[in-house]
């Protein structure tokens, strides 16, 4: 995969522990910081995608009711269980 170079700021500890690793693994810097920051987008990149969906699906004023959701959620692990609601709450 063809790469770019990225220059970043560390403090001083930061950047001792990653040579240290870098030594104990026998791997460049390079290749640990890239790989951390891989991680780091991966375990993130998803939430923050979904928070912007909610907002964008909040701002359009469309909602199911907490009256509605705690009917709902009262109904789970009974005979009668429900299925989600539709939103019944909508902008005038």
């Amino acid at each position: 995969m063809p790469s770019t170079p990225f220059s970043i700021r560390l403090p001083d500890e930061l950047k001792q522990s990653l040579a240290t690793i870098s030594q104990l693994t026998h791997r460049s810097q390079s290749q640990i910081v890239a790989k951390a920051i891989a991680e780091y987008i991966n375990r993130n990149e998803w939430k923050l995608k979904a928070i912007q969906s909610a907002k964008v699906e909040a701002e359009s004023g469309i909602f199911v009711s907490q009256d509605t959701t705690l009917n709902w959620l009262d109904s789970w692990g009974t005979d009668d269980e429900k299925d989600a609601p539709e939103p019944d709450v909508a902008p005038k």
